[in-house]
């Protein structure tokens, strides 16, 4: 049987979502936890992968197993049995070819940008204390859209067979003392949503102009765009799949 699972995390005390040889990662505290309460090795495969010390506040990963569970009961333990930075939301069984990373049909990110200083959001949020000019902000994010190839910001030496990205939606929305970046694509390069963040805060602080963003992408060389901005702000926030792969196979 083949069962989806969903999860959120606090990425801070993790090297990421997936299994590092020297480092703690969410998978390996996962797949532990599984194979302890189910009793046999339980292996995951993620919708994708997070850096170090980025957060997911939904996230799915597929696994396989023979054991007959309860679900409500296996979540409940799963929960009892975690770090408090892990928490289980859901866990559904799926057709025998459901593959979390390979079906998703998008994936959505959210980048916090704290415009003042607060005791209470210096682990999520990152403070920039430069002052930006939102109507470039908006203007340059727009020229995100009329693009596909986006390999100016992505992490050198990736090992991809295509940096095209079909990005849906990328807006800025001010919510209270912080300014917030959504993005929607089918799919993320490695790295390229804090060097789109790190780009576009160059064209709003004024650095760079709203109109080089074409050069930039065009480019295609990650030493033309922008800085890449602090993981701890970075939210994987929401991955849609298609309604097929959630049909049951009794």
């Amino acid at each position: 049987m083949r069962y989806f699972i969903e999860l959120s995390y606090n990425g801070k005390a993790y090297h990421g979502w997936q299994i590092q040889p020297n480092a703690i990662s969410v998978q390996e505290v996962l797949e532990k936890s599984l194979s302890t309460l189910l009793k046999e090795p339980i292996a995951t495969m993620g919708a994708g992968r997070t850096d170090a010390g980025v957060h997911a506040k939904q996230l799915f990963a597929h696994f396989n197993t023979e054991v007959t569970f309860d679900i409500e009961k296996i979540i409940y333990k799963l929960n009892s049995f975690l770090p408090e930075d892990i928490a289980i939301k859901n866990i559904f069984k799926v057709k025998a070819d459901a593959h979390t990373r390979f079906h998703a049909l998008s994936r959505e990110y959210l980048y916090r940008i704290a415009l003042e200083k607060s005791p209470f959001n210096t682990e999520q949020a990152f403070l920039l204390k430069a002052k930006l000019d939102i109507d470039k902000l908006k203007e340059a994010t727009r020229i995100l859209l009329d693009y596909k190839d986006f390999q100016c910001f992505s992490k050198s030496n990736t090992d991809v067979k295509t940096y095209n990205c079909d990005i849906m939606k990328a807006e800025w929305q001010l919510v209270e003392n912080e300014l917030h970046f959504t993005i929607k694509a089918d799919r993320f390069l490695r790295n390229m949503v804090r060097a789109i963040v790190g780009t576009l805060i160059n064209i709003g602080i004024g650095k760079v102009e709203v109109e080089m963003l074409h050069d930039i992408i065009k480019s295609k060389n990650r030493s033309e765009a922008g800085f890449s901005v602090p993981a701890h702000a970075l939210y994987l926030t929401k991955i849609e799949y298609p309604e097929t792969i959630k049909q049951n196979i009794d």
